[in-house]
């Protein structure tokens, strides 16, 4: 059995892989990704004010622990 080939337009296998392709963003296995729409992306400060919240909390349970100074 002989494969036919096209010369004006080659086949790979990338066109059916792209159609067939999965939004990264919306995978099953990723936890708390989102896509978002351009310009809406969150703010860096978001993530400083997580970092000192999170940081208060450890420091105010650690003070709980007793043999500290």
């Amino acid at each position: 059995m002989a494969a036919t080939t096209n010369q004006t337009a080659p086949q790979t296998g990338a066109h059916a892989v792209i159609a067939d392709a999965l939004d990264p963003a919306r995978r099953p296995d990723v936890l708390l990704r989102v896509r978002r729409a351009e310009g809406h992306e969150i703010s860096a400060w978001w993530m400083v004010g997580a970092f000192v919240g999170v940081s208060a909390a450890v420091i105010s349970l650690l003070s709980w622990v007793p043999g500290g100074s």
